[in-house]
């Protein structure tokens, strides 16, 4: 056992947490019940926080919470006093010695999951959420902030969502070819999202959270692997990558922010934009006709990395890619971000015009952010301090909650 330096139960939740997920996917593919499984590991994760406090954190950490959610599984299983011909066989597989888990092995069961979790008699909605919460380990508040729906609305979704899984029987398995395009949106969605929580926190004191970018980074590989003619899973593979290229980059030594503008464009990752570059060509050529909005995001963030300075940035580009955005995929946020850009390549004044226009992001912290920027840039200093006192009030990580305070601070008072 390796006791860690003076650990924190917030540390300790975080490891936890994350490798609850992957234990649930393969637990799932031994009993073939995501409920069983889900209260399993539910229990090896309480246990596990029990322990590690005290004991330290065990070197292999997965290993131990496998083995302790499986014999929890066998002792649920064993508790009921008839048991299915299912949950026989969930017995029997539990009771078996398994061959050493590979990493292509641990993917492939989280693959199944998330396509079980995106089940096409499941709304788009539902698919999404059910799969961050159970296979991605999101919170239902942050998987409510993700999908910007109250957090109620969450819980109830995700209610009504296992109780159709468990009264319709869903099998847990990998869709056969043909089924897999059904499939395909929930998926894609579902790591994209996962992205976006690694790539920019949506509470904690942490701004990035590294793992989840590399999970979701390896399912889009996957994806694209599943499914190389799919302009969507090429779309979003070429996002994630040319996003990541500027991890590095994003924040200062001291976790603060460094805004797009002020980036060091010299560490970014080169080999991350090269690689997406050429997928966002492989995408554009297999959907000539309707774009697929996963693709034209990637576009959009190829304007950014091959722009040698923010200065020389293609905002008409830009501006255009957000227009044809929208044909396809007219969302508040991605109008928000089509805003941003005019605002540039129009000036402050006309991107507050757009941002002014969009309805339904009053709870969305960066709407109040960007708005509070443009107002600053046309000498609306008292207005701006109200954004910003907006945005300080909605929740986000505490990166971004001490990057908005410096900003109010020096705006003058009067």
């Amino acid at each position: 056992m390796t006791r860690p330096p003076d650990p924190t139960r917030a540390a300790l939740v975080r490891l936890v947490r994350d490798e609850g997920r992957r234990v649930l996917a393969t637990l799932v593919r031994l009993t073939g019940d995501l409920q069983l499984a889900e209260d399993a590991v539910q229990d090896a994760t309480v246990r596990a926080l029990e322990s590690w406090s005290s004991t330290g954190v065990p070197a292999e950490p997965r290993g131990w919470l496998t083995l302790t959610a499986r014999r929890r599984a066998i002792d649920l299983i064993r508790r009921e006093a008839v048991r299915t011909g299912k949950e026989t066989a969930a017995m029997f597989l539990l009771d078996q010695d398994d061959p050493p888990e590979t990493p292509q092995t641990l993917r492939d069961d989280q693959l199944r999951l998330m396509f079980v979790c995106c089940h096409p008699s499941l709304s788009l909605e539902t698919q999404v959420a059910l799969a961050l919460r159970t296979l991605c380990g999101l919170s239902t508040s942050e998987v409510g902030l993700a999908l910007l729906v109250p957090e109620t609305t969450i819980a109830k979704r995700l209610t009504r969502a296992r109780q159709k899984i468990r009264m319709a029987a869903i099998p847990y398995r990998v869709p056969e070819d043909h089924e897999l395009p059904d499939r395909l949106a929930g998926v894609a969605a579902v790591v994209y999202l996962l992205f976006n929580e690694g790539y920019s926190a949506s509470a904690g004191d942490d701004p990035l959270r590294p793992a989840l970018v590399v999970e979701a980074t390896r399912l889009a590989r996957l994806l694209s692997e599943l499914m190389p003619g799919e302009p969507a899973a090429l779309g979003l593979l070429a996002l994630v990558l040319l996003q990541d290229s500027r991890r590095d980059t994003r924040h200062d030594q001291d976790r603060r922010p460094v805004l797009l503008a002020d980036q060091d464009r010299g560490r970014w990752r080169r080999s991350l934009i090269e690689e997406g570059v050429i997928l966002v060509g492989h995408a554009l050529r297999r959907c000539p006709e309707r774009p697929d909005p996963y693709v034209i995001q990637a576009a959009i963030a190829a304007c950014h990395a091959l722009a040698p300075t923010w200065e020389e940035t293609d905002w008409d580009a830009v501006v255009s890619w957000y227009d044809v955005l929208l044909a396809v995929h007219d969302t508040p946020v991605v109008r928000l971000n089509r805003a941003v850009a005019v605002g540039e390549l129009r000036g402050p004044a006309a991107g507050l015009t757009e941002l002014d226009c969009i309805p339904g992001l009053a709870d969305y912290p960066l709407w109040h952010a960007a708005r509070a920027e443009l107002l600053l840039r046309v000498h609306r200093a008292a207005d701006a301090r109200t954004a910003f006192v907006s945005a300080l009030q909605l929740p986000q990580n505490s990166a971004q909650q001490a990057h908005l305070e410096r900003r109010l601070a020096t705006i003058p008072t009067c």
